[in-house]
C-alpha cells in the first residue's frame, strides 16, 4: 500500500523535492540518503568468502554424506579397474611369448637356455612373467576379465550418476534457501541503502550474482569431490603398483599447484573488477532504460551510447584480463603432465625389460598417471569459475551484512484511539551528519483535517512526510499518532493506519482489478469496484477491452499516466487510512477529473487526517490548515485566507502562480 517518496534516476519532475536529498553523485538515483558507494572496491578477502560459502552448505549435511559415499564407492570401482584390465594385458602378451617358448619344457630350463644363449635381457623378462611355454593365449580368461571391467565400470557410472543427481538436489535447495535469505534481507533495509546505490547494481547483486554462485557451485563442487578422492585412491594404486614410478608421478603435484596458486592469485582481482563493472554497466542500462524518453527529449543518445561503451569496454577489459590469466592454468597442468608421461613411459620400459614389472601393470600405471593428472586439470579448469562465483559471493554477502533498519520495540505500544491525530513536537532532522535539514519543527494535524505543505522546491516537504512513515528515523524530538510515539510503534502497525499516494505511480504486471486490490488484498469484489468508483476509475475502465481484467504491462504503457494515478489513488481509498498523504498525487490528471478527485477525497477524509504535498495551489485553497516550509522549517501556517492577508510567503507563492 505504501512506497517510499523518492523517484527513480532519469525522473526530471520537480515533485521530490531536492533538499529533501543529499546531492546525487554520478553513479546513485536521486532520493533521499547518504552518498552513493561505488560497489565492488574492497578487496576480495577470498578465504573467508569461500569458507562462508561452503557453510551454507551445512544443513544438506545428510544429502552431502551420501553424496561423498556415493563418491567414494564410484572411485574406488574407476581406480581398480585399470588394475584389473592390466591382468587382461598380461595374460594376451603372456600367451604372446608363451606360444613362442618351446613346448614341453618348463619356464625355468627356458630362462636357462636363454641365458646359454646370451640372451639375458630376454631372460629377465620371461623370468618375471607367468608364462607356460608352449600354451598360447587364453581367450576365455581374457573375456572374463574385460566384462567384469565392464561391470565395474558400469556400477561406477551409476553411483556418479546418483552423487551427481543428490548433489544437484543439495546445492538448488541451498541456492534456494540464499535467494530467500536475500529477499528477506532486502525487506529489512532501511531505505537509505536503497537511496545509496543504483537500482542495476543491486539487481545485479540479486539476480546475476546468485544465478553465478549456482552455475559455480554446480561446476565447481562435484568436480572437486570425485577429483580430491580420485587422486587420493590412484596415488595408492600406484604406491602398490612400483613406488618408484609413484615418486616418479607425485613430482608433479607440487609444481601443478605452485602453478595453480600462481596464475589464480593473479587472475582473482581481475574477477573481482568484472563482476563491479558488470553491476555497473546494469545500473547504466536499467536507468537508461527507465528514462529513455528523457533521453531522447533531451538528445543524449550519443552520450549514453558513449558511456555504454566505455563501460562496456571496461567489462571487456576485466573479464578478458580474469579469463585468459586462469585460463593458462590447464594448459600448464595439461604440459607438466604430459612429461610426467614421457618420464614414466621410460621408466616403465625399463622396469619391464629388466623383469620388474609386467607389461600389464605398466600399462595399469600409464592409465593410472594419466588419471592422476586428469582430476588435478579439471580442478585448474575450475579455478577461474570458484574464483568467479567467489567473488559473486562476497557480493551478496555484502549485502547480507548491511546494518538492517533499527528493529521495532520488543513491546511496542498500540494507540487506544483510532483517531489519526498526528503531532511533531520539535522535530529536527538531517540526512548528513553536516548538513541540517529539519530544525525544530513542532505541527499539530487534527483528526479529519486536511493539512497542505507548501514551499520552495527544497523545503522538505517530501522529508515531512516519510519521517511520519518512519522510511528515515528523526535524529531528535517526537513524532505521536493517535498519542502514541511512533518509534514504540512496530512500523507494520503505523504503516497499517498509513495510505499514501505519490506522483511517482506504482503498478505490478498484472489485472487493474489487482492493482487495486492490493490496498486491502481481503477486499470483496464489491469493495474494489466502490473503490474504483470513487476515484473515477470506473469512468475510464470500460473502455478498455478486458475492463477491470486488463493485463498491465510491466511499464505500465497501455493505460495513460492520469489512469495510473487514478488506479493508485483507488488503491488507497480501498485501504480505508487513518491518514492518507497525497504527494502531487493529481498532478498527471485533467483539470476536471483533479476537481472530481478533490471531491472524492474530501469525502475519504472523514474523520481521517490527509497530508497534501502541493505545488499548484489552487488545488489546496480548502485545506483546513496550511503549512508553508522554508528550508525545513515551518514559516507560516494557517488558512488559505488568513496567509493571503498576512501578505508573507504564502502569499508570495499564491501571487507567482495567479499573477
Amino acid at each position: 500500500m505504501t512506497k517510499p517518496a523518492t523517484k527513480p534516476a532519469g525522473d526530471s519532475s520537480d515533485s521530490s523535492d531536492s533538499a529533501d536529498s543529499p546531492a546525487a553523485t554520478p553513479v546513485a538515483a536521486p532520493g533521499p540518503g547518504p552518498a552513493a558507494v561505488v560497489p565492488g572496491t574492497k578487496a576480495l578477502h577470498f578465504k573467508a568468502s569461500f569458507a562462508r560459502l561452503f557453510k551454507m552448505l551445512a544443513p544438506e549435511r545428510v544429502l552431502l554424506s551420501a553424496v561423498l559415499l556415493f563418491a567414494v564407492a564410484s572411485v574406488v570401482l574407476t581406480v581398480a579397474a585399470p588394475n584389473i584390465l592390466g591382468h587382461a594385458t598380461n595374460l594376451i602378451f603372456n600367451g604372446v611369448v608363451g606360444g613362442r617358448l618351446p613346448q614341453g619344457e618348463s619356464k625355468q630350463q627356458v630362462v636357462d637356455g636363454l641365458r646359454a644363449d646370451g640372451q639375458n635381457q630376454f631372460a629377465d623378462m620371461v623370468s618375471g612373467m607367468d608364462v607356460t611355454p608352449g600354451v598360447g593365449i587364453d581367450f576365455s580368461a581374457v573375456g572374463n576379465v574385460l566384462l567384469f571391467v565392464l561391470v565395474l565400470y558400469l556400477l561406477s557410472s551409476l553411483l556418479a550418476w546418483a552423487q551427481a543427481y543428490i548433489l544437484n538436489i543439495a546445492l538448488q535447495r541451498t541456492i534456494r534457501n540464499l535467494r530467500g535469505e536475500v529477499e528477506r534481507k532486502v525487506h529489512r533495509l532501511p531505505l537509505k541503502y536503497f537511496d545509496s546505490r543504483t537500482r542495476g547494481e543491486l539487481l545485479s547483486r540479486v539476480t546475476n550474482d546468485v544465478d553465478n554462485v549456482s552455475t559455480s557451485l554446480q561446476q565447481t563442487l562435484s568436480q572437486l569431490i570425485t577429483g580430491v578422492l580420485t587422486v587420493l585412491g590412484i596415488l595408492g594404486m600406484m604406491i602398490w603398483i612400483s613406488p618408484l614410478l609413484a615418486l616418479v608421478a607425485v613430482l608433479t603435484v607440487p609444481a601443478s599447484f605452485a602453478v595453480t596458486a600462481v596464475i589464480a592469485k593473479r587472475s582473482q582481482p581481475h574477477f573481482v573488477d568484472q563482476w563491479k563493472q558488470t553491476g555497473r554497466l546494469n545500473g547504466q542500462i536499467e536507468e537508461t532504460y527507465t528514462g529513455h524518453e528523457l533521453v531522447k527529449a533531451f538528445g543524449r543518445q550519443q552520450e549514453v551510447e558513449r558511456e555504454f561503451g566505455e563501460r562496456n569496454d571496461q567489462l571487456f577489459e576485466s573479464s578478458y584480463r580474469a579469463q585468459f590469466i586462469s585460463g593458462m592454468i590447464m594448459p600448464a597442468i595439461m604440459f607438466l603432465g604430459n612429461i610426467n608421461y614421457v618420464i614414466i613411459a621410460v621408466v616403465g620400459g625399463l622396469r619391464v625389460a629388466s623383469g620388474t614389472l609386467s607389461l600389464g601393470e605398466v600399462q595399469a600405471f600409464i592409465q593410472y598417471s594419466r588419471q592422476f593428472t586428469q582430476p588435478l586439470t579439471q580442478v585448474g579448469s575450475m579455478v577461474n569459475l570458484l574464483q568467479s562465483g567467489v567473488a559473486s559471493a562476497e557480493r551478496i554477502f555484502d549485502l547480507l551484512d548491511a546494518d538492517d533498519e533499527e528493529p521495532d520495540p520488543v513491546a511496542p505500544a498500540v494507540p487506544a484511539k483510532n483517531n489519526g491525530h498526528v503531532e511533531f513536537e520539535n522535530v529536527s532532522f538531517r540526512y548528513r551528519e553536516d548538513q541540517p535539514l529539519i530544525e525544530g519543527l513542532s505541527l499539530v494535524a487534527e483528526p479529519g483535517h486536511l493539512v497542505a505543505i507548501v514551499g520552495p522546491t527544497g523545503a522538505g516537504k517530501t522529508t515531512l512526510v516519510n519521517l511520519i512513515m518512519r522510511f528515515y528515523d528523526i535524529d531528535s524530538g517526537r513524532i505521536m499518532v493517535d498519542g502514541v510515539d511512533t518509534r514504540d510503534m512496530t512500523r507494520d502497525e503505523l504503516r497499517e493506519r498509513t495510505g499514501m499516494v505519490l506522483q511517482d505511480t506504482w503498478l505490478f504486471g498484472g489485472s487493474i482489478r489487482d492493482n487495486i486490490a492490493y490496498g486491502d488484498p481481503s477486499a470483496s469484489e464489491e469493495d474494489i469496484l466502490e473503490a474504483a468508483r470513487v476515484s473515477y476509475v470506473d469512468k475510464f475502465v470500460h473502455s478498455l477491452p478486458d475492463g477491470y481484467d486488463t493485463i498491465i504491462d510491466e511499464e505500465g504503457n497501455n493505460v495513460s499516466a492520469g489512469e495510473k494515478q487514478l488506479i493508485t489513488i483507488a488503491r488507497a481509498f480501498l485501504a480505508k487510512p487513518l491518514i492518507l498523504i497525497l504527494d502531487e498525487a493529481t498532478s498527471s490528471v485533467d483539470t476536471r477529473t483533479e476537481l472530481l478527485v478533490q471531491q472524492a477525497t474530501a469525502a475519504l477524509r472523514s474523520d481521517r487526517t490527509s497530508f497534501v504535498i502541493a505545488h499548484r495551489l489552487s488545488t489546496i485553497r480548502d485545506a483546513d490548515l496550511i503549512v508553508v516550509m522554508e528550508d525545513g522549517h515551518i514559516v507560516e501556517q494557517g488558512d488559505h485566507d488568513s496567509l493571503v492577508q498576512a501578505g508573507g510567503a504564502y502569499n508570495r507563492l499564491y501571487s507567482s502562480q495567479f499573477s
